[in-house]
């Protein structure tokens, strides 16, 4: 009973352990998505601050956190990223600002809409040329956001910077506030159409928006640009905003994130892009949208495969949690057939291996047995001699050999009782030798 007890407790201990091992290797190749992600987005009235918002209504509904981080814009975002101490994982980003050399740990989710750069102005006057805006006071965004960075880049072409100009750090809302109180002359902003801050503006009727004449030859000068307009009357055909066509110039903006975001989380960032970018748009048709064309980031493997061959099968069907712990049962699945195959058909040769070893190795106690009382034999020689064969013979008994090996077993029962024979001759001459 004792002997029982031990032999189950050995099975279990093997059992466990192998559980554990398993179960550790499970979480650490196929870990849970985490239930908070940090996701860079710009300040309030800004395009990102408005997508972020949708993005985290879509994740709320998979039961996933997504905290929005108030920043600069696109620059602070990219320098978010690359800081493991931020927290933060996920970023919007405008095109032109920053690549791939410059942000190695980053990868691209593909590009998401078009981003128009507007210039928004109370003068009576009618502004139509980038020199005209010298020496007025320009809200731009502030140091460090992508606002003010491609503001610089742009109308320092037509020679409006910080000598020419008051460049000031309104941006989003701020901006719109500033300018309906006169403390700016004009409103350099990014933004899609449904921003609040765009709205606020292309809907004010004391608000005039500039045209670009000259937007083709950006769109040279600045590779990474792309000319738009925008309709007569699409804003509001009623109210006929704007009332004519306006030339823009716009960048693309795209979704980023740290390498070492989860699986998950980036398949489910993938479907929120596509819900909240894949319709129609005043500057893209439906389907345009998101795409993995992003020429400054490396593209993330998994964005491209979703890009060619949409949500797998488990996207599509199971619910975020559940992918997980169906991904861990495949791997365990996989694992013991890829396991378990060699040894079925190895297991019975090892096994006849294992019981051939045993016989060999009580034929070799034999062997030694019998050499031992061919050398040297005496009567106390001799009784050790048949002590040790009945030990050997005791051993055997007690050994479960397969039907496959009965022939073997019976021979080496003979040949035991073959030396035990030996013995008790050599007994019965010994015991012979005194009388003569």
């Amino acid at each position: 009973m004792e002997f029982n007890r031990w032999k189950l407790f050995k099975v279990l201990a093997t059992v466990v352990c192998t559980i554990g091992v398993v179960s550790l290797a499970l979480i650490h190749f196929f870990p849970a998505p985490p239930s908070k992600v940090v996701m860079a987005t710009a300040f309030k009235g800004a395009s990102f601050d408005y997508y972020g918002r949708q993005y985290r209504e879509i994740f709320a509904r998979y039961k996933v956190d997504l905290e929005l981080r108030e920043t600069a814009g696109a620059l602070e975002n990219v320098k978010l990223l690359q800081d493991p101490k931020s927290d933060v994982q996920i970023g919007f980003v405008t095109g032109g600002v920053s690549d791939g050399k410059r942000a190695p740990d980053v990868l691209s989710l593909g590009t998401v809409y078009n981003q128009p750069f507007w210039i928004f102005y109370t003068s009576t006057e009618r502004l139509d040329r980038l020199s005209q805006l010298k020496g007025k006071r320009i809200a731009v965004g502030p140091e460090g956001s992508a606002t003010r960075f491609t503001a610089e880049q742009i109308l320092g072409r037509g020679g409006v910077n910080s000598e020419t100009a008051t460049l000031l750090p309104f941006a989003g809302s701020a901006a719109d506030k500033a300018l309906s109180e006169g403390k700016v002359d004009v409103v350099w902003i990014i933004g899609v159409p449904e921003a609040t801050a765009v709205q606020s503006f292309l809907r004010n009727p004391k608000v005039r928006l500039m045209s670009f004449p000259t937007a083709e030859a950006f769109t040279r000068i600045f590779p990474d640009l792309n000319r738009l307009v925008l309709p007569q009357g699409v804003v509001d055909i009623d109210r006929n905003i704007p009332p004519t066509d306006v030339q823009l110039i716009a960048t693309t903006s795209k979704v980023l994130i740290r390498n070492d975001l989860h699986p998950e989380i980036v398949q489910l960032l993938l479907q929120t892009m596509k819900e909240v970018h894949g319709g129609s748009d005043i500057f893209h048709r439906g389907g345009e949208y998101p795409n993995g064309a992003d020429g400054e980031y490396p593209v993330a493997p998994s964005a491209a495969d979703f890009y060619k061959n949409g949500p797998s099968f488990m996207q599509r069907h199971l619910p975020l949690w559940l992918s997980v712990h169906v991904q861990r049962a495949i791997a365990v699945l996989v694992t013991g057939i890829a396991i378990g195959f060699p040894l079925f058909r190895f297991l019975p040769q090892l096994y006849n291996w294992m019981t051939r070893r045993r016989l060999l190795h009580w034929y070799g106690q034999l062997k030694l047995l019998e050499a031992s009382f061919e050398t040297s034999a005496n009567d106390k020689h001799l009784a050790e001699k048949q002590a040790e064969i009945d030990r050997i013979e005791d051993a055997v008994s007690h050994i479960r050999f397969p039907l496959t090996f009965s022939d073997q077993v019976y021979n080496l029962r003979s040949h035991i009782d073959i030396v035990r024979r030996k013995i008790a001759f050599r007994q019965s001459a010994l015991a012979r030798t005194p009388a003569e």
